[in-house]
């Protein structure tokens, strides 16, 4: 069981921690996410928005030229045959904060993924 502290500010990432310890998490981004480094500070790319705007969160961290990174989804999970033909790597923060947590505590992929991605999603881990 993990506690987490967290500080609120009206400062921004930006200024608060260098550029070069800085990974901007984006499903767009062509980086995996391998490992968790206690140096670096991950900013979850999210949008307050319903709908799913394609590289958003890459270009914004392209222009503020970060380090980006996306969840090794396709890389441990395969796809489901579904009804709607839907797959989507697109998470909310809450369900990427889940994969990070249970990532940090178990340091297994496949297990912070089962605890983060729903089925929803369009994605499983293989049997």
């Amino acid at each position: 069981f993990c506690i987490f502290q967290m500080d609120t500010t009206q400062e921004s990432y930006l200024d608060l921690f260098p550029l070069d310890a800085i990974v901007y998490l984006t499903p767009d981004s062509e980086n995996v996410l391998e490992d968790i480094d206690p140096n670096k500070v991950y900013v979850l790319g999210g949008l307050v928005d319903e709908s799913i705007h394609k590289k958003l969160t890459l270009q914004r961290a392209q222009e503020q030229s970060l380090q980006t990174a996306r969840l090794p989804i396709r890389e441990y999970m395969v796809k489901t045959v579904n009804t709607k033909n839907y797959h989507s790597e697109t998470l909310a923060i809450n369900q990427v904060f889940d994969v990070l947590s249970t990532y940090y505590e178990t340091r297994s992929w496949p297990a912070a993924l089962k605890a983060g991605v729903s089925s929803g999603k369009g994605y499983v881990l293989p049997d």
